[in-house]
């Protein structure tokens, strides 16, 4: 019977490796809409090869294999502290076996100690739920792509975004303008409408756990994501910023209420390594 540790290990090696097969998929399919010999074909021909040989050696998929976030569902008499043990001492050993670059580090002294332990990493969200078992997704999400993401409060007199559809669409798509090729494209792009500051990232980071082509279930949400992917990818950035077709693999939408007085649009990007992984523990010993 393996550890949980052990586990985690072996979900944060997979997930620093290989990338998700519907977004290898998604790429294959950008690199041959784009025109022979092009600087977009070309990028997003490294790319795919950079993916296969990462898989193949099982190397990291990024030299910067980003902040660690995971997203458990849980029963709820699930020990939570044995869990964050176990992640840290899972995450201590990637990063000494190099699945893991050093990125943990102090922002008032710099100092980095080398671990990828400490406050605000691991980052861990619990959904309390009714499952039997302990389900666990894990995001890598690298500097470049979370650099880039941006939080807009409508009314937005600069964009003439008002706090309605059109207001949103204007945020977005000045939001991908903005980043042009600093995220690594092509990205994911997803988006939250509502919340206060903090939950609207929170909850824009875990719409990159969906597939790509998986539409949110109301349907005018669903009519958003697929409008914004047309218009995204009409502004002509494309992969690594170099010009095309494919600045973006998908985009995700998701609302959450609000107060009157507030109106956040929050835009979070994923580079085209959007490295995500999930296992579910059944019989693990802490």
């Amino acid at each position: 019977m393996q550890t949980m540790t052990d586990k985690i290990y072996e979900l944060i090696c997979r997930t620093s490796c290989e990338i998700p097969d519907d977004i290898e998929s998604a790429l294959e399919k950008a690199s041959l809409k784009e025109k022979k010999n092009s600087p977009a074909r070309q990028q997003l021909d490294i790319i795919l090869r950079n993916i296969k040989l990462a898989s193949g050696k099982k190397q990291p998929l990024c030299q910067d294999t980003g902040a660690i976030t995971f997203f458990a569902s849980c029963p709820k008499s699930f020990d939570k502290s044995s869990f964050r043990k176990s992640a840290e001492s899972a995450i201590i050993r990637a990063t000494n076996e190099g699945y893991l670059r050093k990125n943990s580090v102090c922002p008032l002294t710099g100092r980095n100690d080398g671990t990828n332990v400490g406050p605000g990493s691991p980052m861990i969200y619990w959904d309390e739920k009714e499952p039997k078992n302990l389900t666990v997704k894990l995001l890598l999400k690298g500097g470049g792509s979370e650099n880039v993401g941006i939080q807009y409060s409508l009314p937005d007199d600069s964009l003439e975004a008002g706090r309605d559809v059109d207001g949103i669409r204007r945020c977005v798509l000045d939001a991908v303008f903005r980043a042009q090729g600093k995220g690594c494209p092509p990205s994911i792009i997803s988006v939250c409408i509502g919340g206060d500051r903090a939950s609207g990232y929170a909850e824009a980071k875990k719409q990159f756990m969906r597939r790509i082509g998986e539409r949110n279930p109301d349907p005018e949400i669903s009519k958003m994501e697929k409008r914004l992917l047309s218009e995204v990818n009409s502004l002509g950035i494309g992969p690594m910023g170099l010009g095309g077709g494919t600045t973006a693999l998908d985009v995700f939408i998701t609302a959450l209420n609000r107060v009157p007085a507030s109106y956040f649009v929050t835009v979070s990007q994923m580079c085209w390594a959007c490295r995500r992984g999930e296992a579910e523990f059944a019989r693990v010993k802490i």
